[in-house]
C-alpha cells in the first residue's frame, strides 16, 4: 500500500540510533575534534513536511562536536525502465559537519560514497556509518553497490539571500505545501524585476514561468514538485536559478528557449519519464550552469539550436562543477534539432564542459549513446567545444564519445554540416563492457575534423589512436596527447 507521507521512526528505532550514537562515542580515536566554534548547519525542514518519506535509512547531521540533528528523507523516483524509490535529505552548511546514516531495512557488507573523486571515507558501528563533510557536496550513498534505493545527499552552501514574506518585487513561498489553483497548464508566470523565493520547506506545485521577462530571480531551498515543467525561461534575460530542486517533473527540469544571461546553480533534479531532460537549452546565449546535480531519465544536459518558436544559434554556454546521472540517454548531449531551412546551418559554438563527475550512463538504442555526445542533424555546425577534467564512473550501455554528423529521419529533415575544434582534455574513465565510441561524418561535405584528445585515460591507459573507436573515411585531423 503506498502512503503518501510515513511516519517518523518510532521509539525503539530512536532508542538504536541512541545505543548507536553512544558506541560511536567511545570510539575516542576516531572521534573528529572540534573546529574553532563550529559549524553553522541549517536542517529543514522543521518537522514532517507532509512529502512522502522514506524509512530506507535513517539520517542526522551535526556540527563537529555539536549535537545530533534530525533530517527528513524524502521519497524521490529514479529510472525509467521500472520507476524505483530513492531516497534524499538535505541540509546548509559553511564548515565541517559529520553525517550519520543507519540503514534500516536488512544488513550491509559495502558501501560506497560518490562521486568517488571526492574521497570521503566512512566510518562503521554496526548498521550505521559516519562519515565527515568539509564542504558543500552533492553525493550518493550506496550500500552494496545499489544505485536504485540509495540516499541522494545534498549538502548545500548557506543560503545568501533569504525572505519572509511578499511584497511588489518578492514572491515569497513559506514552508508547507502549495499547490496554487485555477492556474492555466498549473504554471506561475513571473513577470520582470521579481525575486521568487521558496524557503526551505517550502514544497511548490507547479511550473515557474519567465516568459518574456528580465531581471529575475529564482532562488531558495524550497522543492519544486512534480510540476509540467520544474522552471520554463523564454524569450527573458538576465534570470538566475539557484538552490532549488526540482523532484519527478513531467517534462524538462529547466528549459531554455532564445534566452540570454542565464544563471543555474546549486539545482538538484529527479525525473522518471520519456523526455523528462535535466537541462536543456534551445538558442540560448551566455549560460553558466554551475554546481548541480542531475539524475534524469533522459539526457542530463541537452543543448540545441532550433526548435519549436527559437531560431539564431547557441554560444557561450558553460557547464562546471556538477554531477551527472543519466539512468536513461546522455549525461551531455548537443546539437541535434536546428534549423534545416537555413542553408548556412545554424551554429552552436564555444562550449565549455569542466570539473564534471558523470555518475551513469545507460541507454538501451544504439542512436543515442554516449556519455559525451556531438551529433548533429538539421544543418547544424558544431564548433570550438572543450570538454576537460571529467570523470566517468559507470557505464550501463552507452559509448564513451560519440561524435557524428548523421540524418536521423526521426528528428531531422536534413543531415547536420559539420563538426570542427572539439577537444576532450583529462578525461578518465574506469570501467568495462561499454561500446566502443563513434566518430563518423555524413559525406564528404559533412565531416568531422580538428578533434584533439588530450590526456584521455580508459582504466588508466591513455588513448593514443583511433583503435579504440568506430570510424568512417569521413573525419579529418584527429590528434592525440
Amino acid at each position: 500500500m503506498r502512503r503518501d507521507a510515513e511516519p517518523r521512526p518510532g521509539a525503539m528505532a530512536k532508542k538504536d540510533m541512541s545505543r548507536t550514537i553512544r558506541t560511536y562515542l567511545t570510539f575516542a580515536m576516531i572521534v573528529l575534534a572540534a573546529t574553532g566554534a563550529g559549524a553553522r548547519l541549517s536542517v529543514y525542514p522543521s518537522g514532517n513536511p507532509r512529502m512522502p518519506h522514506n524509512d530506507d535509512f535513517t539520517v542526522r547531521v551535526r556540527s563537529i562536536g555539536g549535537e545530533w540533528q534530525d533530517l527528513f528523507e524524502y521519497k524521490v523516483q529514479v529510472d525509467m525502465d521500472r520507476i524505483q524509490d530513492a531516497s534524499m535529505v538535505q541540509f546548509d552548511m559553511d564548515e565541517p559537519v559529520e553525517v550519520m546514516v543507519k540503514k534500516n531495512n536488512g544488513n550491509f557488507s559495502d558501501v560506497k560514497i560518490r562521486p568517488l573523486e571526492r574521497g570521503i571515507s566512512h566510518s562503521r558501528f554496526g548498521d550505521v556509518i559516519v562519515f565527515r563533510l568539509d564542504k558543500p557536496e552533492y553525493l550518493s550513498v550506496e550500500f552494496d553497490g545499489d544505485r536504485l534505493h540509495n540516499l541522494h545527499l545534498f549538502a548545500n552552501p548557506v543560503e545568501s539571500e533569504t525572505y519572509t514574506e511578499s511584497n511588489d518585487s518578492v514572491m515569497y513561498f513559506g514552508p508547507g505545501i502549495h499547490r496554487p489553483g485555477d492556474l492555466p497548464n498549473v504554471q506561475l508566470r513571473i513577470r520582470s524585476n521579481t525575486v521568487v523565493y521558496l524557503a526551505p520547506g517550502a514544497v511548490v506545485k507547479a511550473k515557474l514561468l519567465v516568459d518574456g521577462a528580465e531581471n529575475v530571480r529564482i532562488t531558495g531551498r524550497g522543492i519544486l514538485d512534480h510540476p509540467i515543467r520544474g522552471i520554463e525561461i523564454t524569450d527573458s534575460r538576465n534570470v538566475t536559478v539557484d538552490g532549488v530542486t526540482v523532484v519527478n517533473p513531467d517534462h524538462y527540469t529547466v528549459f531554455g528557449g532564445g534566452s540570454e544571461n542565464i544563471v543555474i546553480r546549486n539545482l538538484k533534479s529527479f525525473s522518471t519519464r520519456g523526455w523528462s531532460d535535466g537541462i536543456d537549452m534551445m538558442c540560448c546565449r551566455n549560460v553558466t550552469i554551475d554546481n548541480v546535480f542531475m539524475r534524469n531519465s533522459d539526457d542530463c544536459i541537452a543543448l540545441y539550436n532550433h526548435r519549436w518558436d527559437w531560431r539564431g544559434g547557441s554560444s557561450d554556454i558553460t557547464v562546471k562543477n556538477s554531477v551527472l546521472w543519466a539512468d536513461i540517454a546522455h549525461p551531455i548531449n548537443i546539437g541535434g534539432h536546428g534549423d534545416p531551412d537555413n542553408e548556412q546551418g545554424e551554429v552552436i559554438e564555444r562550449l565549455h564542459f569542466r570539473d564534471i563527475d558523470i555518475l551513469e550512463h545507460d541507454e538501451d538504442d544504439p542512436p543515442y549513446r554516449g556519455a559525451m555526445c556531438i551529433v548533429l542533424g538539421d544543418n547544424n555546425i558544431a564548433r570550438d567545444i572543450t570538454f576537460e577534467d571529467i570523470r566517468v564512473e559507470n557505464i550501463q550501455e552507452g559509448m564513451l564519445f560519440h561524435l557524428e554528423v548523421q540524418f536521423n529521419p526521426k528528428y531531422n529533415k536534413t543531415p547536420g554540416r559539420k563538426i570542427e575544434n572539439v577537444t576532450f582534455r583529462n578525461i578518465a574513465y574506469d570501467g568495462y563492457g561499454e561500446s566502443k565510441s563513434e566518430i563518423k561524418g555524413y559525406d564528404d561535405t559533412h565531416t568531422v575534423s580538428g578533434v584533439t584528445f588530450d590526456n584521455v585515460r580508459v582504466n588508466g591507459k591513455k588513448i593514443t589512436s583511433l583503435n579504440d573507436f568506430i570510424t568512417n573515411e569521413y573525419i579529418h585531423n584527429i590528434r592525440f596527447r
